[in-house]
């Protein structure tokens, strides 16, 4: 019976529309992670500073922060297909510039030109997949395309570790703009209109982003997820910029090393996400918290860790915890937020979330640089559990609040 299940969500690929553009999310996926190692190694080696290590990530998460709270009606105004090609064509500009950078400022510049890419691509996506596929396979198809992030982000590290430990940043970086090329040649092929959403924002940007910000605020769901996110992204800010560090400096495992700690996150996202649904539809409150606690124990092993090797398996521990989370996350928001208000919703709750991380970054360099990465590791294994208690309390009834799921022809 599984195998069944799990094949009937394959079947959605045999749409040559869709499958056009699941290769695309896969190239485009592995190389925003395969980026991400080359950009910290790239920082790294110029400023050995948490400082500008954590400049680099904010710049990577900004555009995202003002995108979604900002222009995310461009995402249904203007043509997605385009929309998705000129944020890959933008990406791959940037990385056939990076290799002639002269400066970690330069590099941090460069960055903020590739996550406004990022910002675009991936709502653009998510948008355009109803329009893409049947109303019967478009939860097969939104599976596959979480599937294709959560494998990326365990392939992508690894084999930005590989190549910059072999040749340095250059050759990953030339490795990316080929991905952005190959996923933009992909979309080409799919025609505009079958990405494009027939039902158009009318009432003016601000009218739009105050109701979602009501909706928001009126709802125990997404309060839930708007406030425990929050404080979980405090704890990823700490663990983004110090991974490096962790890596390099306390288990002395090189860019491998650090690609390694990221796969091994990877690995447990894929593995969390996929165990998390029957444990989320059996209690969706007491799932939450322990996914939480077993991101926040994963951390502290991390900490303590002697090599990168247990740091490894600690860091699949965490993503484990993490990616159980974030389906919950999405289980939330989808319960507890109208289907016409459902996209501004998870827009404002993504930028105010983006918001935090970016504010985390800047502390976490100067902490980093002050106190080392294992007490990094320590401080956000402690803000974890600090999340799992805060979503003790906001949980509680919270499935009777949520009220029945909404009927489907």
């Amino acid at each position: 019976m599984a195998g069944l299940q799990l094949r009937s969500r394959f079947t959605v690929l045999r749409n040559s529309r869709f499958r056009l553009l699941f290769l695309a999310t896969f190239a485009s996926g592995l190389g925003n992670w395969l980026a991400l190692i080359a950009l910290q190694v790239d920082v790294y080696d110029r400023t050995h500073s948490g400082w500008w290590v954590g400049e680099l990530l904010i710049a990577n998460i900004l555009p995202a922060v003002f995108i979604g709270l900002l222009l995310g009606p461009l995402v249904d105004r203007l043509s997605r297909k385009w929309l998705m090609i000129a944020s890959d064509l933008g990406r791959l500009a940037v990385f056939v510039a990076l290799p002639f950078a002269n400066s970690a400022a330069a590099v941090v510049a460069l960055a903020v030109i590739a996550g406004i890419g990022n910002a675009f691509f991936r709502p653009a996506v998510l948008a355009g997949v109803p329009n893409l596929v049947s109303e019967s396979q478009l939860s097969s198809a939104n599976a596959l395309l979480q599937i294709v992030e959560w494998t990326t982000t365990a392939l992508g590290p690894l084999l930005g570790g590989i190549l910059v430990a072999a040749s340095g940043p250059h050759l990953a970086y030339d490795v990316n703009a080929v991905t952005f090329a190959v996923s933009a040649a992909l979309v080409v092929w799919i025609p505009a209109r079958l990405l494009q959403s027939e039902r158009p924002i009318g009432r003016g940007r601000w009218s739009d982003l105050t109701e979602g910000y009501s909706v928001v605020s009126h709802s125990r769901a997404l309060v839930c997820v708007l406030v425990v996110w929050s404080v979980v992204m405090l704890a990823t800010g700490l663990i983004n910029v110090a991974e490096v560090f962790l890596a390099r400096d306390s288990f002395h495992s090189g860019d491998f090393g650090f690609g390694l700690l990221w796969t091994g996150s990877g690995v447990g996202l894929v593995v969390g996400g996929l165990v998390a649904a029957p444990l989320i539809e059996r209690d969706l409150a007491a799932a939450y918290v322990r996914f939480l606690g077993i991101f926040a124990v994963g951390i502290g092993c991390a900490a303590v860790a002697p090599n990168v090797w247990v740091g490894a398996a600690a860091m699949a521990l965490f993503g484990f915890g993490n990616g159980g989370a974030v389906v919950a996350n999405i289980t939330l928001v989808q319960r507890g937020a109208p289907d016409r208000v459902r996209g501004r919703a998870i827009t404002l709750i993504m930028s105010a979330n983006y918001a935090v991380l970016g504010l985390a970054f800047l502390a976490a360099g100067p902490f980093t640089n002050a106190y080392g990465a294992r007490w990094a590791f320590a401080l956000a294994s402690l803000t974890t559990f600090a999340a799992a208690a805060v979503a003790i309390r906001f949980t509680r009834g919270i499935e009777l609040d949520l009220g029945p799921e909404p009927h489907r022809a």
